[in-house]
């Protein structure tokens, strides 16, 4: 099957996964296909916050999540933390695009210094090196100045930060709702259309 685009999404250890799992829903359903790469604290997370029991096998947790999102075969692969030889570890293979959400505030300043010491962190590194679109999605409150510092540092290496921060004009009713508002704010700046939520001053989202 032929897929409009190829998009990493990474998951840390933030708080946060709901966002995650939305946007890498929307993605398949809009035939995007998904490169995952999940830290072990976000595995943690996915567990406590959404009750999936992701596998530390790179294979069975893309089958998993597969069978989740009723992906095409070939269109989602989950990518394990020390596979130096996938697509995302080298700017001549790795997507143009990638969004670590949620994002944790270690994963910040990780990647704010090119650390580089696990592969979620390396693929940030080559997508900014290759002038690519990094958007990250901390979800940390208070930010204490050293968060600050790291998010603008990055910021001026043009990466898009976009804090778990959802709006409350479009009058959320549920959860869904607010989750919805971020992961439309996203799929924004990835410039792919969505009908998630209603926007200021226009009329009602469709379903």
């Amino acid at each position: 099957m032929q897929y409009k685009e190829t998009i990493t999404l990474a998951f840390s250890g933030a708080s946060g996964a709901p966002y995650g799992l939305r946007l890498l829903e929307v993605l398949l359903a809009q035939q995007f296909r998904v490169y995952v790469l999940i830290s072990s604290a976000a595995r943690v997370v996915l567990d406590t916050e959404s009750n999936i029991k992701l596998s530390g096998n790179e294979d069975k947790a893309t089958e998993q999540l597969s069978a989740l999102f009723n992906a095409s075969a070939g269109q989602l692969q989950v990518f394990g933390k020390d596979n130096w030889f996938s697509p995302v570890a080298s700017g001549s293979a790795a997507p143009k695009k990638m969004v670590v959400c949620p994002c944790s505030a270690g994963s910040v300043s990780a990647i704010a210094v090119g650390a580089s010491d696990n592969l979620l962190e390396r693929a940030a590194d080559v997508v900014i090196k290759e002038r690519g679109q990094l958007i990250l999605v901390p979800r940390e409150t208070p930010f204490s100045e050293i968060h600050l510092e790291n998010m603008l540092k990055l910021a001026k290496l043009g990466v898009t930060i976009m804090p778990a921060a959802p709006g409350f004009y479009h009058q959320p009713q549920t959860i869904n709702d607010l989750v919805d508002f971020m992961v439309a704010r996203i799929l924004d700046h990835l410039n792919i259309e969505h009908t998630l939520t209603k926007r200021w001053g226009y009329g009602e989202a469709k379903s």
